[in-house]
């Protein structure tokens, strides 16, 4: 009887871990039942053909050596494995002067680059009107969405119809003060810009609305006490807004760098990256090179494993930048 008072409460104990393992295990079992159709979904649209192309950026895989089947007439692939050709052909491309290469990695720093810094320019411009007192800024915050709650295929055809050679109304107008109009979609230099004025405008709701809660997040005490010590606007702005908004202005713009470096519509849709490939990104590029005539789908699977390697590289980092933040608040 002493001996099993004594191993009834370990065998008890026993027991009640061996149910709640199981519960456990339940659990688990039902999070995974609840997860598979999001997990299926994933491994079609995102795994598969992730490495699908990641096997065909080792090959030579073009329009013409792929299997095909032409009526009744089926032919076998012929492309064969080539090793990191393409990888080699596309970054030595980056560094030979003159080559679509060169341009098109130039071109998507200036992209990038130019979309980033003027977001948060204006974006902070706008932020600190909006964070003012003020008649109507209920009414000017909403406007404020709309380019941003707009599709981006419909601005780009409503930005594409303005920068129209012949009758948009952006060359209209500096016709009205004799200024002679802008080649738009035959000048590459014009080209590029028109797109990045696009993008701009488009990103930068986003950026004002971050920064506008950020800076309704200082308290108003810090500014209250910099005035009684008599700090002048310029002062109170570079000393307590400045440093208050670091945190979430970095991840913010990483956040944008992210986008920016991702966009396709808007720059497909107005220029389609021409003329001559000059308003080209590489995201834009790796699209041409798959799939236009002549489609190298070999290269194009290179051009995307690089895009993939460059933004996990920013995602990287802005989860990093995350954690950090999440730290000191």
């Amino acid at each position: 009887m002493a001996m099993q008072a004594k191993t009834t409460p370990v065998a008890s104990a026993a027991q009640q871990d061996k149910r709640d393992r199981q519960q456990k295990l339940k659990i688990t079992l039902r999070a995974y039942l609840w997860l598979a159709p999001i997990i299926i979904c994933m491994a079609v649209i995102v795994f598969y053909p992730l490495v699908n192309g990641l096997i065909l950026s080792f090959t030579n895989a073009d329009q013409t050596n792929i299997a095909q089947q032409i009526g009744a007439m089926s032919y076998p692939a012929t492309y064969h494995f080539i090793g990191l050709q393409n990888y080699t052909t596309i970054i030595s491309g980056w560094f030979q002067p003159g080559s679509d290469e060169s341009h098109v990695i130039f071109q998507t720093i200036i992209w990038v680059v130019a979309n980033c810094f003027f977001h948060f320019i204006f974006a902070m411009g706008l932020a600190l009107i909006l964070n003012r007192p003020m008649r109507g800024r209920t009414i000017y915050r909403t406007l404020l969405m709309v380019p941003w709650a707009m599709p981006q295929f419909v601005a780009a055809f409503a930005w594409r119809f303005l920068y129209n050679q012949q009758g948009g109304y952006i060359n209209k107008l500096l016709d009205i003060f004799h200024l002679p109009a802008i080649a738009w979609g035959s000048d590459p230099t014009w080209a590029l810009i028109s797109v990045i004025i696009v993008n701009i405008w488009l990103g930068i709701p986003f950026m004002t609305v971050t920064l506008l809660g950020g800076l309704q997040s200082i308290p108003a005490e810090m500014y209250e006490a910099a005035a009684m010590d008599g700090a002048s606007a310029w002062q109170r702005f570079r000393s307590i807004t400045l440093p208050m908004l670091r945190p979430i202005a970095f991840l913010s713009t990483m956040l944008d760098v992210i986008w920016t470096f991702n966009v396709f519509a808007v720059i497909y849709l107005i220029t389609q990256g021409g003329p001559f490939n000059r308003s080209q990104t590489l995201f834009t590029y790796a699209w041409t090179k798959a799939f236009q005539v002549p489609q190298h789908y070999g290269l194009g699977g290179a051009y995307g494993i690089i895009i993939l390697v460059i933004l996990l590289v920013f995602t990287i980092i802005y989860s990093r930048m995350l954690r950090s933040n999440e730290t000191v608040y």
